[in-house]
C-alpha cells in the first residue's frame, strides 16, 4: 500500500508521465489494514501478533479490513474532474464486468448510509458491516469494500483507490481482534459480518482460481473503459 501511494504522487508530479495503474495483489502474512484516519486502539495488537498477522495504516479512507483470503485491488488515475461517486461508480462497473467475466452476476449498492452516525457505533469498526453507494453486492450482501483518496494540487486531481474483493470467509475474524468492551457488541459484529458479507468461494461452491480471478478482473477493466494495460511487475 506505500507503493500504492509511491505511484498516485508520481502521477500527481508527473501527470499522464507518472502512468495510471491498476493493481492486484495478495497478503502474506495476513494483516489487518485501518483506515487513514482510524484509531488504531480499537485493534487487539498484541493478540494480532500472536496469531502471526499485522497491522497497517492503508492511505486510503473507510474502515478495517482483515486482509486473508481475497485479493485487493488499487486503482491509481486522474478523476478527469468527477466526483468521488463517479469515480467509484466507473471503477465498480469495471469490477462488475471482471466479476461477470469470472461467472459471477453482481450490483450496486444504489443508497447511501449516514456514516457520520454509523461511525460513533462500535460495530461500524469494520468495513464490511455496511455498503456505500456504488459497492458491490451479490444478493443484498456486500462482496467487495472500496476506499477512496484525493490528491489534488490545484492543476491535477489525482485518485488512489483501494478495494477487497472476498475470495473466502476468513475475512470474518476480524471481530477476534477487535477491542471492544461488550461480548454483546462482539457477537452482533460477527452476526452481521456472517449476514452482510458474501465471498466468491461460497458463491461458486469451491475454492476461488486467483489466476483466474486477476485475468478476468484486468479483462474488466479493459472492457469497461475502452483501454488496454501496459503489463508491468510488481
Amino acid at each position: 500500500m506505500e507503493r500504492d501511494e509511491a505511484l498516485a504522487r508520481a502521477l500527481q508530479s508527473q501527470g499522464d508521465a507518472g502512468g495510471q495503474v491498476v493493481r492486484v495483489y495478495g497478503w502474506a502474512p495476513p494483516a489487518i489494514s485501518l483506515g487513514h484516519h482510524q484509531d488504531a486502539s480499537t485493534i487487539d495488537q498484541e493478540r494480532l501478533r500472536r496469531d502471526g498477522f499485522e497491522l497497517v495504516r492503508r492511505p486510503t479512507g473507510g474502515r478495517a479490513i482483515l486482509h486473508h483470503d481475497e485479493l485487493t485491488y488499487c486503482v491509481v488515475m486522474l478523476s478527469g474532474r468527477r466526483s468521488i461517486l463517479q469515480v467509484y461508480n466507473a471503477i465498480s462497473e469495471a469490477l462488475v464486468k471482471g466479476l461477470a467475466l469470472y461467472g459471477v452476476e453482481v450490483s450496486l449498492q444504489k443508497s447511501q448510509p449516514d456514516f457520520a452516525a454509523a461511525y460513533r457505533d462500535q460495530s461500524s469498526i469494520p468495513c464490511f458491516t455496511s455498503s456505500a453507494r456504488y459497492e458491490i453486492e451479490w444478493e443484498g450482501r456486500k462482496l467487495v469494500g472500496s476506499a477512496q483518496r484525493r490528491y489534488a494540487d490545484g492543476e491535477r486531481d489525482v485518485v488512489l483507490q483501494h478495494g477487497s474483493i472476498l475470495c473466502g470467509p476468513a475475512h470474518r475474524r476480524l471481530a477476534e481482534y477487535l477491542r471492544i468492551g461488550s461480548d454483546a457488541v462482539r457477537v452482533r459484529i460477527e452476526r452481521e459480518m456472517r449476514e452482510r458479507t458474501v465471498d466468491l468461494a461460497e458463491i461458486s461452491g469451491k475454492p476461488v482460481d486467483l489466476g483466474r480471478l486477476k485475468e478476468c478482473i484486468r479483462r474488466g477493466f479493459e472492457d469497461a473503459w475502452g483501454i488496454q494495460f501496459i503489463p508491468q511487475a510488481g
